[in-house]
């Protein structure tokens, strides 16, 4: 999946940026003060993906 993609999916869900990391992104989602690290690769494996919209608590991105 597109990093961007997954930014937006992110977004779209109410978290928001909270800070910018040397590799990471922590984002954070106020609805239940989760945070999650995104990593700064073009790609972000499936796997990835998945584990942190489940840390976040929000639904996982569609793949087209």
């Amino acid at each position: 999946m597109k990093r961007n993609k997954l930014v937006r999916h992110l977004e779209e869900n109410g978290c928001y940026l909270l800070r910018e990391g040397s590799n990471h992104s922590l984002y954070f989602n106020p609805a239940n003060n989760a945070i999650s690290t995104v990593p700064r690769h073009r790609d972000v494996k499936k796997f990835t993906a998945q584990k942190i919209c489940k840390d976040l608590n929000i639904t996982i991105p569609e793949e087209n």
